[in-house]
């Protein structure tokens, strides 16, 4: 099972002070892009979560990776699943199916991220592919940073690490008031 000392190590668990794309500051940081990197360690997430999905009775035809998160480890959950994948995009603030991809009427869908946090984009995702027509079957993730063992009820859930970090609107934020300088290093903007 993939370990927060395995992300410590390569530099995907960071510290610091952070802006994350809900708009929260934390102090920690999980940049699954430079986890996965490594070939063979997005091959092992991407299958156990697959696996994990499994266990968990998401039955699905289709995989759909949010853009950027879920581009990578979403591509290696289908892969792992022999599914299609595809994913999404924001396009002037709106999410949007990625150009040239459509689904079928029913088509039963996995939703593939790299941390969730609020779940707010994964939930707008849903939206879009129910409104498209498409039948969410669940929701997995490497990282589960929400606070809740599932962020999505009713629909069935997954993660391969579970983190306790902090969290502050910024207006509570102990890190500004003592001036800590703040990155933001997610790809959506903040709303």
């Amino acid at each position: 099972m993939i370990t927060l000392e395995e992300f410590t190590a390569c530099g995907a668990h960071q510290e610091g002070h952070f802006l994350l794309s809900s708009g929260l500051h934390s102090s920690d940081y999980m940049q699954c892009a430079l986890y996965l990197a490594k070939t063979a360690r997005a091959e092992r997430a991407g299958l156990q979560l697959a696996v994990a999905s499994a266990c968990e009775g998401m039955v699905a035809d289709l995989v759909v990776g949010p853009a950027m998160g879920g581009l990578l480890i979403g591509h290696e959950v289908a892969r792992a699943l022999d599914l299609p994948f595809m994913f999404t995009e924001r396009v002037d603030g709106e999410m949007k199916l990625r150009r040239g991809f459509g689904l079928l009427p029913g088509q039963k869908i996995l939703i593939v991220e790299d941390v969730v946090t609020t779940g707010k984009s994964t939930r707008e995702v849903a939206r879009l592919l129910e409104a498209r027509g498409g039948q969410v079957v669940g929701v997995v993730s490497i990282v589960n940073r929400s606070g809740r063992d599932n962020p999505f009820e009713p629909l069935p859930y997954a993660s391969l690490i579970q983190v306790d970090f902090p969290t502050w609107k910024p207006e509570e934020c102990p890190l500004c008031a003592t001036g800590v300088e703040i990155a933001k290093p997610g790809s959506r903007p903040i709303s």
